[in-house]
């Protein structure tokens, strides 16, 4: 674990630093680009990993940023009845563009631009989840109610 953060890890915890929150970024020396190596090196289970996904809608072009329980995969034809419109791939710019982050890293706040969010309800039985923050190596630990009221994100069924 390191004290001194990198760039993007440092932009994540500015970010969280706003929200008034004892919430504390760390670097690991294991990877945490997956949400199963995430798990293997935070000692948790997969499915307290929070995930950011960022998708594309297709008719407008925005991203949509769906954070998902490690384990769950995302229904696109459930989304779509939640938002009105198809999901498409993000590619790593589209991602990168939109959040300011590489794919591997993406944290849920912090990003570039602002992003609609939906939370897979089944977060919402943990105590503490562990997201990604802004590298394939840094993570932070939250509960699934200060990740709702950070990201502004909506709880719903994603599978």
């Amino acid at each position: 674990m390191s004290t001194d953060l990198s760039k993007s890890a440092e932009k994540v915890q500015s970010a969280l630093n706003k929200f008034g929150f004892e919430l504390n970024v760390v670097e690991l020396s294991e990877s945490t680009r997956t949400a199963q190596e995430a798990a293997d090196t935070i000692g948790c289970q997969v499915s307290q990993i929070a995930k950011s996904l960022i998708f594309k809608c297709k008719n407008s072009q925005k991203p949509l940023l769906i954070i998902a329980s490690g384990t769950n995969r995302v229904n696109e034809k459930i989304i779509k009845q939640y938002i009105g419109e198809k999901l498409e791939k993000a590619d790593a710019d589209f991602v990168l563009e939109n959040t300011g982050f590489v794919i591997g890293g993406i944290p849920p706040i912090g990003h570039k631009n602002s992003i609609t969010t939906l939370i897979d309800e089944d977060l919402m039985q943990y105590e503490e989840i562990w997201a990604a923050a802004g590298t394939p190596h840094a993570v932070f630990k939250l509960t699934p109610k200060i990740l709702t009221e950070i990201t502004q994100g909506n709880i719903v069924s994603i599978k």
